[in-house]
């Protein structure tokens, strides 16, 4: 049987390519260029120039098919200009989830329709369980690397035809067996969270697209008293405290972010721990009707929390059993019933 590998370049996608190839598959490894990177000077990110390079390589110690995707414009389009608009109207985004929505899976499924492979795979530390018909996604055995999170927003069809080989793996037997295989890239350096923005700031890289993000605005207290003024709410972040720029014998952290008022509201640390937000743009992988307990994470990396979850009309409510620090409008909570990823959607507020 054949099956479409997304290879980025670096270990987890090659080793995924390696496990497929190894258990008999057919295997075409398919590389997206998405950015083009430019005097860097840190860890390679994926599917630069660089890295389908090192894929390209990959695919021939391998001795598999390699196919280069120009999707350049389409990324500007689907996951650099939201980006840029979310951070300007003072939300939090996740790149990650955008790209693998709208870009990576829709364009292996497309890649592996016109070889004719049967399955499409990536790298992803998650897992895939087949149950009366349906295919469930499910969190990755290693908690450190588990990546259902970023994956909660693919489709069914996506899902149906979807292999993961390393779910089932921890992040070093992954490398052990790129190097056992003699990969060059078993112990490439972890890609950065996003990888299009040099060294993870993302100031500069929003304010260069969008210069009217940084529009001057109030930094107000608790008690309504503007205490200074802020650069650009694309600036700042709920739960942040470093560079705020204002006065205060006590620290202060971002609690709220009005784009409306084109101001930022800060306050004690305990302002910034929500028990309750709504989250909208839903997609539920096992539908619920009914208020139901789950794990919920908003943050990719965090552990998942008890809460309740609630659907109301176009939206879910989510009930944390403990305050949790700093969700943010603009990024995705995820529910959970034990292993298995229930669905998600964007939180719009937090309280």
């Amino acid at each position: 049987m054949r099956v479409a590998v997304g290879m980025s370049g670096g270990v987890d996608s090659s080793t995924a390519a390696l496990l497929l190839k190894n258990q008999g598959f057919d295997v075409l490894g398919v590389s997206l260029l998405l950015f083009e990177t430019r005097g860097r000077t840190g860890p390679k990110s994926c599917c630069s120039i660089e890295t389908v390079r090192d894929a390209a390589e990959t695919a021939r110690i391998l001795g598999i098919g390699h196919k280069v995707v120009d999707a350049r414009d389409l990324f500007i389009e689907k996951v650099i200009n939201p980006f840029v608009d979310a951070y300007s109207r003072g939300l939090t985004p996740n790149p990650c989830i955008l790209c693998n929505r709208h870009i990576k899976f829709p364009i292996l499924l497309r890649e592996a329709d016109i070889w004719g492979a049967e399955f499409i795979a990536t790298g992803h530390y998650a897992r895939i369980a087949r149950e009366d018909g349906r295919s469930l996604l499910m969190r990755g055995i290693d908690r450190k690397k588990d990546q259902s999170y970023v994956l909660y927003a693919q489709t069914e069809e996506e899902l149906q035809r979807l292999i993961l080989p390393l779910g089932g793996y921890k992040k070093e037997d992954v490398r052990r067996m790129a190097r056992e295989a003699g990969l060059p890239v078993f112990n490439r350096p972890e890609s950065q969270e996003i990888c299009f923005v040099e060294g993870g700031d993302y100031l500069p890289f929003v304010s260069l697209l969008a210069p009217e993000a940084a529009e001057p605005g109030p930094v107000i207290d608790e008690a309504g008293n503007v205490l200074g003024t802020h650069r650009g709410i694309y600036a700042y972040t709920i739960g942040q405290r470093k560079g705020l720029g204002v006065p205060s014998l006590k620290p202060l952290y971002v609690n709220r972010i009005d784009p409306a008022g084109n101001a930022v509201h800060v306050g004690p640390r305990e302002l910034a721990e929500k028990r309750e937000v709504r989250v909208t743009e839903l997609v539920w992988h096992i539908p619920c009707k009914n208020p139901f307990g789950a794990l919920v994470k908003f943050r990719s990396m965090m552990a998942p929390v008890p809460a309740m979850v609630t659907p109301e009309s176009g939206m879910v409510k989510i009930e944390f059993d403990q305050p949790q620090w700093a969700p943010a409008p603009g990024q995705s909570a995820v529910f959970y019933d034990a292993e298995t990823v229930v669905g998600g959607g964007i939180i719009t507020s937090a309280s």
